[in-house]
Order: C-alpha cells, then structure tokens, then sequence
C-alpha cells in the first residue's frame, strides 16, 4: 500500500468528497458536491479526507456541536478498502472529537452493512438503539455511540 497521509478540508474540497460518496454508495445516498459544500460551512462540521499515495482514497465527516460529536458519513474507495483506511479514519474523528471537547459520539450505520458494524464495534462503538426505515431504500439503521476520554 502507497503512504498514507490525513488532512482536514473544508467546503472547497466539497466536489472531491462528492466524487468519493458517488463511489461508495448507491444513487439514492449519496451527497452532492452541494450537500458537501453547506454541510462543511455549517457549525462544527469538517472532513478528513485519507490520501494513499497522493490519490483521495476515501473521508469521514464530523460533526461536532455542544460536547457531542456525530460522524454523518464514511467512505473508502473500493480499491482501497480491506487495508486499514477506515480504521484510520474513525480514530482521526474520534481524535477531533476529543479537541473538540466532546464527551461522547455516535452514528447511523445500516443494518446490512456487516463490515462497518464490525469496524465500528472495534473502535468500542455500542448498540444505542434503532432507526426504523432510515436510510432511502426504506432500510433500518442501528445508532451506535461511545464515550470518549476527554
């Protein structure tokens, strides 16, 4: 795998973040470069977006507010998935997380979607209850949280 490097970007990246989501989620989920732009110029939002190699292989999104961090979404190129990224990027969140003064995190994370809920249970995120019919599909999500050591 080529050098992995994380930064923090903001709403100019908003068409990259857009090109990344509209590869790793189905027509009806993903964000427009739009969605991407208001939601990084919105209160305590930011991106962490993984080069390998120089290449975007994939981004987180949180969102901080109030002592309370949400990580609204996640993705990692197909290509670059089954090599750590993901892992990487939870913890950069949950790092942020921490120097935003957040006590505790959570997420939405489908019920299908076996391989994130394993990730996320690795990073010590629980089962905090049910979604029913969240996602576009009409699919349920499971909200998965975690205290943080602040």
């Amino acid at each position: 795998m080529p050098p992995v490097h994380m930064e923090c970007v903001g709403a100019s990246h908003a068409q990259v973040l857009a090109s990344l989501h509209a590869r790793c989620f189905a027509p009806p989920e993903q964000w427009s470069a739009a969605a991407m732009a208001s939601l990084l110029g919105s209160s305590g939002v930011c991106a962490g977006l993984v080069l390998a190699g120089g290449s975007a292989a994939g981004f987180v999104m949180p969102r901080c507010v109030v002592g309370e961090a949400e990580i609204l979404t996640l993705c990692v190129l197909p290509e670059y998935r089954r090599q750590g990224l993901a892992a990487q990027l939870v913890a950069w969140s949950l790092a942020h997380a921490v120097a935003q003064k957040a006590d505790r995190v959570f997420l939405e994370v489908s019920v299908g979607n076996l391989a994130a809920q394993k990730l996320y249970a690795q990073a010590g995120f629980e089962h905090r209850g049910l979604r029913r019919a969240y996602y576009p599909d009409g699919s349920d999500a499971l909200v998965l949280g975690r205290m943080l050591d602040v």
